[in-house]
């Protein structure tokens, strides 16, 4: 075949495929992956410019190159051996602390000394009291305070008058707008007030217990500083961290993470819908391209001739289609990145290719998964079909469809989950759950056939459809209850386990926590807010130990593959004694023994038995102090986190720890109209830390809104994948409808009933499609609800009226406005044209 054949057979190819995009089932076909493209691309972007401002800013956020944690100051020798290998450091120290202004108004903030020359890398930014800004390179000098503007105005402060730390009067000399290196720790959810560090130890709040986390910051040269580290690993202490670029505000980028995941997962599920769509698209593709197909084989083409024929026009279909979609996607972005902009601080930087390949490939994998199997059929169509128009395609091979589909589908999984097991997992779930679905909707199928012969005419016709075509009919429910169920569960659901969340909440539950309560000040602290009218606290012993050994056999962060039992094992517990079980920790295994005298007994919390794997009768060896003190367990207790009391995963026999080093802990309710009484009795308690549980839940439901928003969002993208399964399947049965619809009108129908006959199909196949995914949402809130919440579960009826509502009215209006024209075309005309 010379050149000019081949630019012959290209343009004649290409003419070919624009007269077959006025088919609607290719146009099916492209709206459904240009859904599917839009959704992945729009997370992919978004999660690509926040990995890129990460990138960017990780020696901001990290505070230096290398950064060193730990829970005791750091030592002399560090700093003289990064001084000598020339590398710039600086020391810090953060904690919280209740602050005092005018008026004795307290608010509880997070305190943070630096050196002179913080912050080591980027830029911070103050406020005269002038009000002019100001990029500085340093940090506050001795005497002098920064607070942040929310805390100015919670105090009510202003630049030049002076607040309370501790033991300690600075005069404010700035408003701290802008710190670079700012941790993402729930502590520093608090305004800040930054001093200077060598005026830290005057405030006198640090003590035995106290709750200071003390970084060491460097910078220099890459090897240099790669040289340090190899000398200060051997060094380390438990409690102590090494911290690289890599590890850059590592609860921010861990969360940041698990978001990114969970909304790349959530737009695979308009994935898997438009999935279903090309299927059933690219069947009734076949379908009508069968004719065709013949002739061309009739005329000597190769199977393999007519497959790369239509084949390569679903590919090119496919391709324009992802290119619309990572458009669409590029400006959907826009919508995350404003429901999630407080996550963040700064602008994001422009993407780059990544997602523009993802998402390319996003489309050709899904257009060749799930339509491949449909032209492998019109490949193999036979050359008599010219003569005998009686012989179809030739049937189609479920187990090759399903293999195909779901192998596109778990490689997409598994490239966006980035994690081979969750990617099976989910895998597994959702074909367990289109399974069930699947069994259902037939079964409810099923149901109504004894119901076809009720009814008027426009009813019975509409129920016998739905027999008739039971299995498509079952897709298309299966389809329909999977948007509708993520709407009920986003949309009412979530509200439901929300407010019966709070509803398990008392009345008089604790709402603020004092921590750091000194040996001695204990009762004295209890007299004066009982003298305040508060019932008498509960003053708990809080200990901190780090375990060291397990039936004596020395246990560390290696010895465990589950990250949170590695982060736990390094770092300390907060350790008790009491002589009793409290009571809102049950014992639910042996026996309560700690109240015996010379007891060495531990109560250890169930889920810590189960993560280290331990039984009854083992010892646990805690280094408290530079002391080793080893208990046995004697019980379990389980503890409910989510009570808003004191709780611990240890709690040992007083005879065992009583005599250790201790801070107090309490938890109780303060009235509103309190608020100004407890800043009074805190100003004679400067160690104790008042942490409001109130403001921190408060924050922590802004986050999740926030969440719950954006899945909401990318769900969008679910649901219209969910009315284009619903087109498709329109329009699979569009040619039998007109041929219905012709024969009804000849023997003397009306348009009204034959337009009534298809309400009556969709409006039942909705009736059911609702009243499934309102049984599966209500199911799937009381697992939650009783499962992961530990918390009562109420059906709201509302779930099945919008539900079933919603899904009849919604789906027989889509149903007919996509199948109106079938009453416009005359009887006669379809009645002689091909089937």
């Amino acid at each position: 075949m010379n050149r000019h054949t081949g630019l012959r057979n290209l343009r004649g190819w290409l003419r070919g495929t624009w007269q077959e995009w006025r088919s609607a089932e290719l146009r099916v076909l492209a709206a459904a992956l240009v859904v599917a493209v839009a959704a992945v691309a729009a997370v992919g972007f978004f999660t690509d410019r926040v990995d890129r401002g990460m990138a960017d800013q990780a020696a901001s956020l990290l505070g230096g190159d290398l950064a060193i944690t730990s829970r005791s100051p750091v030592p002399d020798e560090w700093v003289d051996e990064a001084r000598e290998r020339g590398l710039q450091s600086v020391r810090s120290a953060a904690l919280p602390s209740v602050l005092f202004g005018a008026d004795d108004q307290s608010r509880l903030s997070s305190l943070r000394a630096v050196d002179p020359d913080w912050p080591l890398v980027g830029e911070a930014r103050i406020r005269d009291p002038y009000g002019q800004e100001h990029t500085i390179t340093h940090g506050p000098e001795p005497g002098e305070a920064w607070l942040e503007g929310a805390l100015l105005n919670d105090l009510g402060l202003e630049p030049g008058d002076t607040v309370t730390v501790g033991r300690r009067d600075l005069e404010i000399t700035a408003v701290l707008t802008l710190e670079p290196d700012r941790g993402s720790a729930l502590t520093d959810l608090a305004p800040r007030l930054m001093l200077a560090y060598e005026d830290l130890e005057s405030t006198e709040l640090i003590g035995p217990g106290s709750r200071v986390n003390y970084q060491f910051y460097l910078s220099g040269i890459d090897s240099v500083v790669e040289a340090y580290t190899d000398w200060l690993e051997p060094r380390l202490e438990p409690g102590q961290r090494i911290q690289g670029l890599e590890d850059a505000a590592p609860e921010l980028r861990a969360a940041v993470e698990r978001a990114e995941r969970f909304l790349g997962l959530a737009s695979l599920m308009a994935v898997l819908l438009a999935g279903a769509a090309i299927a059933v698209a690219a069947h009734h593709f076949a379908q009508r391209r069968a004719d065709s197909a013949a002739i061309m084989r009739a005329l000597g083409a190769s199977a393999r001739r007519v497959l790369a024929v239509y084949f390569g026009r679903v590919l090119l279909v496919a391709v324009i289609a992802s290119l619309i979609g990572l458009a669409l996607g590029f400006l959907a972005q826009f919508v995350l990145s404003a429901l999630l902009g407080d996550w963040l601080d700064g602008d994001l930087p422009p993407p780059g290719l990544r997602p523009v390949v993802a998402g390319l490939g996003v489309g050709l994998i899904t257009a060749a998964g799930f339509a491949l199997p449909a032209m492998l059929r019109i490949g193999q169509v036979p050359p008599l079909r010219v003569l005998r128009r009686d012989i179809g395609l030739p049937s189609a091979s479920v187990w090759l469809s399903g293999a195909l589909a779901v192998a596109a589908f778990g490689a997409l999984l598994w490239w966006q989950a980035a994690d081979p097991q969750l990617a099976l997992w989910v895998l597994l779930g959702t074909a367990g759950a289109l399974l069930i679905l699947g069994l259902l909707g037939a079964a409810l199928v099923l149901a109504v056939r004894p119901l076809r012969d009720r009814g008027g005419i426009a009813l019975r016709f509409g129920l016998a459809n739905l027999s008739r075509r039971g299995g498509l009919s079952a897709v298309q429910l299966v389809a329909f209850s999977v948007g509708i169920l993520a709407l009920l569960l986003l949309a009412i659901v979530r509200v439901d386990l929300l407010e019966a969340w709070d509803a398990s909440i008392p009345e008089d539950a604790p709402n603020h926590f004092y921590v750091n309560i000194q040996p001695g000040e204990q009762e004295p602290l209890a007299d004066r807010m009982e003298e305040a009218g508060l019932e008498r606290p509960q003053m708990d012993p809080m200990i901190r130990g780090r375990l060291v050994a397990i039936n004596d056999l020395p246990v560390g962060p290696g010895d465990f593959d589950d990250e949170r039992t590695r982060r736990l094992l390094d770092r300390e517990f907060n350790l008790s004694y009491a002589d009793e079980p409290p009571e809102h920790n049950p014992v639910v295994e042996g026996h309560w023994t700690l109240d015996q005298p010379e007891s060495d007994g531990l109560s250890v919390e169930a889920g810590l038995m189960e993560r280290l794997e331990l039984e009854l009768g083992d010892s646990l060896t805690f280094r408290i102090g530079g002391r080793a003190v080893r208990g046995s367990i004697t019980n379990v207790r389980e503890v409910n986190w989510d009570s808003f009391r004191v709780n611990f995963f240890v709690t040992g026999a007083p005879a065992l720890l009583d005599e250790q080093p201790r801070t107090y802990i309490t938890a109780f309710r303060l009235p509103e109209d309190m608020r100004d009484a407890q800043s009074r009795w805190l100003r004679d308690f400067p160690a104790v830390t008042a942490i409001d549980v109130s403001a921190i839940l408060e924050r922590v439901r802004d986050i999740i809104e926030q969440a719950t928003r954006a899945v909401e969002y990318v769900f969008l993208f679910t649901l219209v994948a969910g009315l284009t399964v619903l087109f498709a399947a329109v329009q699979a049965t569009r040619d039998v409808r007109r041929r219905e619809a012709a024969l009804l009108r000849t023997l003397g129908a009306r348009r009204r009933d034959i337009r009534n006959a298809l309400l009556a199909e969709f409006g039942t196949l909705g009736f059911l499609a609702g009243l499934l995914a309102a049984i599966i949402a209500t199911v799937i809130g009381a697992l939650l609800a009783w499962q992961v919440f530990d918390f009562d579960y109420r059906v709201n009826p509302m779930t099945f009226v919008y539900g079933i509502g919603g899904g009849t009215l919604g789906i027989a209006l889509a149903g007919w406005l996509g199948t109106r024209r079938v009453l416009d075309q005359a009887p006669l005309t379809v009645l002689r044209g091909p089937e």
